[in-house]
C-alpha cells in the first residue's frame, strides 16, 4: 500500500518517475493524484438496430470483411475503404493514410473500431474512427494480445493506458463510461497518466480527511479519498461532478485559510495608534481644499481614520475608478499619522510615477510643505523622493532625512525596499498599484518600522477588482472602494477605429488633436514599444487566443514622434517620453507637457498610472490590440480630468471583423471599470490577471475558476474565518496545517511557520 507523500519513483519506478518529475514537476503519489484529467473520453454507444444519428460517436466491435485502396475523387490522394461486419450489419469505414494501414486492416481481422456517424445519402460510415485489433485465446476474441498493441487513434491509447503488470491490456477499461484524458506532452502521454493513476489508486491507503467532517456534512461534500478516485474514473456524471466540488473547494479553502493566518498574523501584532488632531496638519490641509470631498471619498476617509485609531496595524485595499480621488484620500490619512509623530512611506511602481506623486502631493499642500524652507508655514511637513537612478548626493539626503526623521513623507519606487533604506519611526505604507507589488515586496517594506512594531499599510489600485479575485488574491485586507467620480468630470467617449477598413479615419483623429490643442489643449499618443533597435522592431505574433496569425508589425513611439512632428502635427508641439530615457529626461518631459510647454506628448505606457494632466483631452492609442483591457481603462483615464469633455481613439491595424477589434468595441462601450475587470477575467487566463499580487497564493488553483466559481470562493472564505475563530492556532486541525502549506509555494512557507 501507498501513502500520498511516498516518492513516486519508489512507487512506479525509475523509468515511469523521471520524465514525470522531470516535465511536469511531479515528484509524489500526491503530485500525481493532483495532476487531474482535463477532460473525458466517452466510448460511445453500441450499435443498434436503429439507424445511429449523424455526428452520434460509437463504439463496434467488428470483422474487416474487405479493405480496398480507393481514388478519391475530388482531390489527390487514395483512401482505404473497409466494411465492417457486426452484429448482423455491414458497416462502411473510412480510413486515410492506407499505405500505412493496409497492412493492418486486412480481412478476417477482428477490431474494436470508435467513431463518429457521418451520413453520405442514405448510408452512414465512421470516418477515420479509432481502432484496436484483437486477437487471444478468448473464444470471440474480444482480447488485445500481450507485446506491441496494433491500433491508432483514441482506441489505441486507451489500450497502451490499460496494460497491466503481466503486459496484457485490461479490457475492462473499454467497459468504463468515461476515460480520464490528462494534460500530457509528447514525451509523456495522457495514457501514461492514465495507467500511473489506475497503479496508484489500486495501492492507495485510505486518504485522511485534512477538512473537519462537519464543514463537509454542511455543505453536502463527499470524502476526498471519494473524490481522488472519482475525479479519475468516475462511472457517472454525477461522480464526476460530485469529486469536482469536493476539490474545487478544497482549493478554494486551502487560499482562504493562507489568507486568514495572514490576518490573524496581523491582529496579533502592535501598530502606533494615531487618532486624528483637530489642530493638526491634516485637518488645516482638509480646510484649506479649493472644493469639497465626495461623499465617497468622505466615507473612506472615516473608514481609513477609524483604522489609524487603533493599535493593530490596519490593512486595508483602496479600489476606486480612474480619477476617483484616491491619492488625495491617502494623503489625509498619511497626514493624520504624521499627527501622531511618525512617517509614512509611498511606494509607486515606476520612477514617473513616484516623481508624479512627488510634485501632486507637494503642490496639494502648498505651504504645508518644506519644513525648514523660507515661506513654508509653521507646522510645514517633510517630503522626500527617493528613487533608484537618483545622483548619489540627492540620494545620500534623501536617506539621511528618512532616517532623521526630517522626511515626514518618503515616495519612492522599489529602492525604498533596499535594506539600506532606514526609517526613524515608520508608522504607515501606502502601496500605489497593488498589482505591480507582490505580498513579499509589501512586507518587505513595512518590516522597516521600528522593532516589535508594524506599521499601517494602505494598498491602492485604480485597476477595480472583481469581488472573486479580491477575495482570492488579497483577502488579507479589508476592502474600501470610491465608486463615483469628482463633481464636474465628463464621462470619457471613446472610439475604436480600423486603420486597416478605414484609413481616413487616422488622418481625422490627428486632425482632431489639432483642433482640441488649437482650443488650448493637450493629448497624448500612446504606443505599444519604443522602438530604435532591431530586436524592437519584428513583427509581433499573438498567442492562440487571437488565432496564431502572425500581425502587422506595431508603430514605434520613437518613429511615431519623427512621423507626427514631421508631418500631420507639425505645427504644434510635440514631445517624447518612454522607460528608456534618462530620469532626468523623463522629468523633464512630464513637467514640460505639465506645464503646457508640450502640447502632444507621443509616449509609452509609462503614462499608464497615476499621471494626471488635467488640461489633456484627447488621447490616441496606436496599436490598441496590443493593450490588455485594464490596460486600455487606465490609459484612457489619463484625459478628461480637468473638467473637459475627454476623447478617446483607439486605433488597430486589424480588420473591424475580428475578436480583437470586438474586445475594443467592448471597452469603447463602457466607462465602468468593474465591468471591464470582468470581461478581463472572462478573456484572460487568470493567473495573468491576478499578476505578482497571487505570489504564492494560487499555485494550487487546477479546478477552481475565479470566474465561474464565486460562491465556492465565497463560501471557502466564510469557512476559514469560522475555523481560525473556533481555533486560532490550529492546534486541533493538523490536516488544515498541510492544506494551507500545500497552497504556499515552498518559497513562501517560511510565513507559515511565523504565524
Amino acid at each position: 500500500m501507498v501513502g500520498l507523500s511516498d516518492r513516486l519513483d519508489f512507487v512506479l519506478g525509475k523509468k515511469v518517475a523521471d520524465p514525470l518529475s522531470e516535465l511536469f514537476d511531479i515528484s509524489t503519489v500526491e503530485d500525481l493524484l493532483r495532476h487531474y484529467p482535463h477532460r473525458y473520453m466517452t466510448q460511445g454507444g453500441e450499435l443498434t438496430e436503429k439507424e445511429p444519428a449523424e455526428g452520434e460517436h460509437i463504439t463496434i466491435v467488428a470483422t474487416i470483411s474487405t479493405a480496398t485502396l480507393k481514388t478519391m475523387k475530388s482531390r489527390n490522394g487514395q483512401y482505404l475503404a473497409v466494411a465492417l461486419a457486426a452484429e448482423g450489419q455491414q458497416i462502411d469505414a473510412t480510413f486515410f493514410s492506407p499505405h500505412k494501414l493496409k497492412h493492418v486492416l486486412v480481412p478476417g481481422k477482428k477490431g474494436m473500431f470508435s467513431g463518429k456517424v457521418k451520413y453520405f445519402g442514405r448510408r452512414w460510415s465512421l470516418s477515420h474512427p479509432g481502432y484496436v485489433i484483437l486477437g487471444g485465446d478468448d473464444e470471440d476474441g474480444s482480447v488485445v494480445p500481450s507485446g506491441r498493441i496494433v491500433g491508432g487513434g483514441s482506441l489505441a491509447g486507451v489500450a497502451r493506458g490499460a496494460v497491466d503488470a503481466t503486459g496484457s491490456v485490461d479490457m475492462s477499461v473499454f467497459d468504463r463510461r468515461f476515460v480520464p484524458l490528462y494534460p500530457a506532452s509528447k514525451e509523456v502521454e495522457s495514457w501514461t497518466f492514465m495507467r500511473a493513476a489506475r497503479q496508484i489508486l489500486d495501492q492507495l491507503d485510505t486518504v485522511e480527511d485534512p477538512v473537519p467532517s462537519g464543514v463537509l456534512v454542511e455543505r453536502g461534500l463527499i470524502a476526498l479519498d471519494t473524490a481522488l478516485h472519482w475525479i479519475h474514473f468516475p462511472d457517472s456524471v454525477e461522480q464526476k461532478e460530485q469529486a469536482r466540488e469536493r476539490l474545487k473547494f478544497d482549493e478554494a479553502l486551502a487560499v482562504q485559510l493562507v489568507l486568514a493566518a495572514r490576518r490573524r498574523d496581523v491582529s496579533t501584532r502592535s501598530a502606533p495608534a494615531c487618532p486624528p488632531s483637530a489642530d493638526g496638519v491634516a485637518a488645516e490641509f482638509e480646510s484649506r481644499l479649493p472644493f469639497t470631498l465626495t461623499a465617497g471619498q468622505q466615507r473612506v476617509a472615516q473608514e481609513i481614520s477609524n483604522d489609524l485609531e487603533r493599535g493593530h496595524p490596519m490593512s486595508r485595499l483602496l479600489q476606486g475608478e480612474v480619477g476617483s480621488g484616491k491619492t488625495i484620500v491617502a494623503l489625509r490619512a498619511m497626514l493624520q499619522v504624521v499627527d501622531s509623530g511618525h512617517q509614512c512611506a509611498l511606494l509607486a511602481p515606476t520612477e514617473v510615477l513616484a516623481a508624479q506623486h512627488a510634485r501632486s502631493i507637494t503642490m496639494m499642500l502648498g505651504t504645508l510643505a518644506g519644513a525648514g524652507e523660507l515661506g513654508a508655514d509653521e507646522r510645514a511637513i517633510g517630503v522626500t523622493l527617493l528613487t533608484g537612478s537618483m545622483g548619489t548626493a540627492a540620494k545620500k539626503k534623501a536617506l539621511l532625512d528618512a532616517v532623521t526623521g526630517d522626511a515626514d513623507i518618503v515616495i519612492g519606487t522599489h529602492a525604498l525596499i533596499q535594506d539600506r533604506v532606514e526609517f526613524m519611526d515608520l508608522g504607515m505604507v501606502v502601496v500605489d498599484e497593488q498589482h505591480r507589488f507582490g505580498v513579499e515586496q509589501r512586507d518587505a517594506l513595512r518590516s522597516k518600522s521600528r522593532e516589535g512594531i508594524s506599521p499601517h499599510l494602505l494598498v491602492m489600485t485604480a485597476t477595480p477588482i472583481p469581488r472573486t479575485i479580491a477575495m482570492a488574491s488579497l483577502g488579507d485586507l479589508e476592502t474600501s472602494t470610491l465608486d463615483e467620480l469628482p463633481r464636474g468630470r465628463a464621462p470619457i467617449i471613446s472610439n475604436v477605429v480600423s486603420s486597416k477598413d478605414k484609413p481616413g479615419w487616422v488622418d481625422r483623429a490627428w486632425a482632431r488633436i489639432l483642433e482640441d490643442v488649437g482650443q488650448g489643449r493637450q493629448a497624448y499618443v500612446v504606443c505599444s514599444r519604443i522602438g530604435g533597435d532591431e530586436a524592437d522592431k519584428k513583427p509581433r505574433t499573438r498567442s492562440a487566443t487571437d488565432d496564431g496569425k502572425n500581425l502587422p508589425e506595431t508603430k514605434a513611439a520613437l518613429d511615431m514622434y519623427e512621423m507626427l512632428s514631421g508631418g500631420p502635427l507639425s505645427s504644434v508641439r510635440v514631445g517624447l517620453l518612454h522607460g528608456r530615457m534618462h530620469p532626468d529626461d523623463k522629468d523633464a518631459a512630464m513637467q514640460d507637457f505639465n506645464a503646457g510647454e508640450i502640447d502632444v506628448l507621443v509616449c509609452t505606457t509609462v503614462v499608464e498610472v497615476g499621471v494626471d494632466v488635467p488640461n489633456a483631452t484627447v488621447m490616441v492609442i496606436v496599436d490598441a490590440d496590443r493593450f490588455g483591457i485594464s490596460q486600455l481603462h487606465q490609459l484612457r483615464g489619463r484625459i478628461g480630468r480637468g473638467g473637459h469633455q475627454g476623447l478617446c481613439i483607439m486605433i488597430s491595424q486589424l480588420s473591424s471583423n475580428g475578436m480583437s477589434f470586438e474586445r475594443l468595441k467592448s471597452v469603447a462601450a463602457t466607462n465602468d471599470g468593474f465591468e471591464l475587470a470582468k470581461l478581463d477575467l472572462a478573456t484572460r487566463r487568470e493567473g495573468d490577471v491576478l499578476g505578482a499580487a497571487q505570489s504564492g497564493t494560487v499555485s494550487s488553483m487546477r479546478l477552481l475558476s475565479l470566474f465561474e466559481d464565486e460562491d465556492v470562493i465565497a463560501d471557502a472564505h466564510a469557512c476559514a474565518r469560522a475555523l481560525f475563530d473556533a481555533d486560532p492556532e490550529m492546534k486541533d486541525h493538523p490536516g488544515i496545517v498541510a492544506m494551507m502549506k500545500s497552497a504556499w509555494r515552498s518559497d513562501r512557507a517560511e510565513f507559515l511557520d511565523k504565524s
